[in-house]
């Protein structure tokens, strides 16, 4: 194939990706009617017609489909193998993309990362907070942070952290007019500061375990939020009972500012871990990443 040919199908790849002539035009650095023009010829090369126009958006018919979903992962790959040839100086050097869930980024990744930045400043890091568990291939992250427990088994996993635990607190206002819950099925008469998950819309249901006995429960409240400070902030404020990782709110409890119960049927649970595919095992800067935030007893 001609370069030509494998300039127009990287171009492609560029407006399905972004969905927009304009957008793709911008991430290329050519005008959008050039970019218009040159897929235009790959489709009368192939003698297909790969998108399907409109005067709000562009998408793949279902020949464009297959072959972007086809060789769409073979330019990352040399975007990658390129990457980690430009490594090959003296000092690790590029950008890392990072998808992490927001108590992971705070508790983890920026304690270990910020101190590993000052020994390299040829390594730029980007950290996207998304509680999504997203497909850092198709969204071209370099690694992911998830728990130990959701890592895809095709994946590369390095643990990062400790074994966590989850605190269920109130504060000594909102248990100066409602009992403490002796036992997980008391919460059902509870005010309950809720978390909704982003995976699938619905409410984290809160999960408790002690000698041999699993309880999950869906509780109820006033308020619901996507992430835990501000869970931390309500039960501060009287609001309810709030269920979030222990180290948000260990201060809280030793100020008296929180008050914990149920204790003893909150069981650890796996940590964190880094994970990443195969073919970013390369890349020196991650290769330094990696060993900052590996977790060592």
């Amino acid at each position: 194939m001609a370069i030509d040919s494998f300039n127009d199908v990287l171009a492609f790849v560029h407006v399905v990706r972004e969905g927009s002539f304009t957008r793709a035009a911008a991430v290329v650095g050519v005008s959008p009617s050039a970019l218009s023009h040159a897929i235009s010829g790959l489709e009368k090369r192939l003698g297909v017609l790969l998108l399907t126009r409109t005067t709000r958006s562009v998408s793949p018919t279902e020949a464009g489909d297959r072959l972007f979903r086809s060789v769409a992962p073979r330019f990352e790959d040399i975007d990658s193998e390129l990457a980690a040839v430009k490594e090959m100086r003296d000092k690790p050097a590029g950008t890392i993309r990072i998808t992490s869930a927001e108590h992971a980024a705070n508790s983890v990744l920026w304690p270990k990362l910020s101190r590993m930045a000052h020994e390299h400043p040829d390594i730029k890091i980007e950290v996207s907070v998304d509680y999504a568990l997203s497909d850092i291939v198709a969204q071209r992250f370099d690694a992911g942070v998830r728990l130990g427990d959701q890592v895809a088994k095709d994946m590369i996993a390095v643990r990062i952290g400790p074994d966590l635990r989850i605190a269920v607190v109130g504060s000594p206002s909102y248990f100066a007019k409602r009992a403490k819950p002796k036992v997980p099925r008391d919460l059902l008469e509870h005010d309950c500061i809720n978390l909704r998950l982003p995976t699938h819309g619905g409410l984290l249901p809160w999960d408790f375990a002690k000698d041999g006995q699993e309880m999950k429960f869906h509780v109820a409240g006033q308020w619901v939020f996507n992430s835990s400070s501000p869970i931390v902030r309500a039960s501060l404020a009287g609001y309810g009972l709030g269920f979030v990782p222990e180290d948000l709110v260990l201060e809280h409890i030793a100020a008296k500012r929180l008050v914990r119960v149920l204790n003893d049927w909150c069981a650890p649970y796996p940590g964190y871990h880094l994970y990443y595919p195969n073919r970013r095992q390369s890349s020196r800067a991650l290769a330094v990443i990696v060993d900052a935030l590996r977790h060592r007893a």
